[in-house]
């Protein structure tokens, strides 16, 4: 047994370096996939807040509920088996699944549950709003999460929200199940096995996680304990191959299953080869900029609106990111109750001009921009410098890998920061709880939305993005999200500019890999050869 594991780590090694010849397909039992992943910071779903991560946690681990990709407005149990809302709304009652087990072997119950969920807030990671948002914290959560029986128990709340807002937000990656004793058994210091997680895996989904080399892959396991059906790959590969021309070639070669990063001249490349498959999806990922409000010249609100000014998104989109995006300004995506399809902004220099006159800077100014270094984001960040140095605006663009911009951007240290922001769960609050809610602009704020990150305060528009969470008519409650996104294109710090559509390059004889409208619901379980 110890020798074949030699074996097959030496053979995954050879795969992930390229040290050996190109090959007509990859091995039938593994799915290897080409994608930028510099931007894992943790494997812990109470932590996990970024793209990569969140899409192996949905690999990995279970949730609550779940979601139809195809149709997200079907909501379903996973681990849940039903639920029931108490008549006042400030409860739910939920019934769990009986017989799931983890891939440990452990049976899964409301313990877990309860733990996983009483373990986010506690931890009170970057993610733990999307619970605490529901009036949870640290102090009241075991008296607010409580199990009532061994497959039962209640989430209480302290306002009767919109349900299916709560339903949504037990989607989302924070409220994955973690296997409480096996995470307990990694406890040092009541961290609820946090440490040890980081790196590791405690979870019921249909893949493990087996190893995670920083900037070079993630190799996954199929989950033998899985309690629905098994996947056909024995495993899965994430190598970290940022270049799209060298995910082009390894595609082409059959080196790899699927390229994730290809940019226009490679898909244009592919489109013809025969052994090759190009699909897409529209993603609820938008493209940002994040002006922040500690820097003297964009805490000036006719300079915020002179930058959405000058930028030429329907260029960037027709020939950059041709085929990726399409251009959008608001911040809730298409496809969301309430969504603003309205584009008032275009490339209009004089406009730009006028509007600096007026905020004291005809001149411009000069502002560094951190600018993750991947060739999308990088080639967007370097049109942007050309069409803003026309209005006299000098952008110095730090490069840096997925890790290093969102830490700096995080401590709201940057200037202007180049982002793409994905929905947390498939409800209009999740966007709108980030670029338009900020409780707390002080340093020392618990809760960290983007908002706050370029240190916006906004008091009026907090309140009345949390009176549509409060609002039970759908209709009604579309009617506010499209005031709230009409005065956030007029007055804030963000340049909304693209919405994202994935695209990807299979080979032919791969089958079952499913674009999900999130970034978290991209799945593989399925996939065959």
């Amino acid at each position: 047994m110890l020798h074949s594991r030699k074996l097959l780590a030496a053979a995954l090694s050879a795969l992930l370096i390229g040290a050996v010849p190109a090959r007509a397909e990859t091995p039938p039992d593994t799915f290897i996939q080409a994608w930028a992943i510099d931007d894992i910071i943790s494997l812990d779903p109470a932590e996990i807040f970024e793209f990569t991560a969140a899409e192996i946690a949905g690999n990995t681990y279970e949730r609550l509920i779940g979601y139809d990709p195809n149709d997200v407005s079907n909501i379903f149990g996973v681990i849940a088996e039903s639920w029931q809302v108490a008549p006042d709304g400030k409860s739910i009652s939920f019934t769990i699944r009986e017989g799931r087990t983890f891939a440990s072997g452990n049976p899964i119950t409301a313990e877990d549950v309860v733990f996983s969920l009483v373990r986010a807030v506690k931890l009170d990671k970057s993610p733990a709003f999307i619970l605490t948002q529901f009036g949870l914290n640290a102090d009241n959560v075991e008296e607010m999460v409580v199990q009532t029986g061994d497959y039962s128990f209640d989430f209480k709340m302290d306002n009767a929200y919109a349900p299916t807002l709560v339903l949504y937000c037990l989607t989302s990656t924070v409220a994955s199940v973690v296997d409480k004793k096996l995470a307990m058994e990694h406890e040092a210091n009541g961290d609820f096995g946090y440490e040890w997680l980081k790196t590791a895996y405690a979870g019921s989904g249909p893949f493990t996680i087996r190893e995670w080399r920083a900037n070079e892959a993630v190799v996954l396991e199929r989950n033998e304990n899985f309690s629905g059906d098994k996947p056909a790959m024995a495993r899965v590969i994430y190598r970290h191959i940022p270049e799209g021309a060298t995910q082009r070639l390894l595609l082409e070669q059959g080196d790899i299953d699927i390229a994730r990063d290809l940019g226009p001249t490679e898909i244009d490349a592919l489109s013809s080869n025969p052994d090759i498959v190009i699909e897409s999806g529209v993603k609820g990922a938008i493209y940002y900029l994040g002006l922040n409000q500690k820097n003297e010249y964009l805490s000036k609100p006719q300079v915020r609106q002179a930058m959405k000014y000058l930028i030429d998104y329907q260029a960037i989109a027709d020939t950059i990111m041709k085929g990726t995006v399409q251009v959008h300004q608001a911040f809730l995506p298409k496809g969301f109750l309430g969504a603003l399809e309205d584009t008032p902004f275009s490339l209009d220099v004089e406009k730009a001009k006028a509007l600096l006159a007026e905020a004291g800077v005809p001149d411009g100014f000069t502002v560094t921009m951190d600018t993750r270094n991947t060739p999308d984001i990088t080639g967007i960040a370097q049109a942007i410098q050309q069409t803003m140095a026309q209005a006299g605006i000098k952008l110095e663009l730090i490069p840096g890998d997925g890790q290093q911009t969102l830490t700096k951007y995080r401590a709201r240290n940057h200037d202007i920061y180049i982002g793409r922001w994905g929905p947390d769960y498939q409800d209009p609050h999740t966007n709108a709880d980030t670029f338009a809610r900020n409780p707390d602009n002080s340093d020392e704020a618990a809760s960290k939305p983007l908002a706050w990150r370029n240190a916006w305060d906004i008091p009026e528009m907090t309140a009345e993005a949390d009176a549509a969470v409060l609002e039970p008519d759908a209709g009604k409650r579309a009617e506010m999200y499209l005031a709230l996104q009409r005065q956030h294109q007029e007055v804030s710090p963000f340049v909304i500019m693209f919405q994202e559509i994935e695209v990807i390059g299979r080979r032919k004889n791969v089958q079952g890999f499913v674009i999900g409208p999130s970034f978290d619901s991209n799945n593989y379980a399925g996939v065959t050869k």
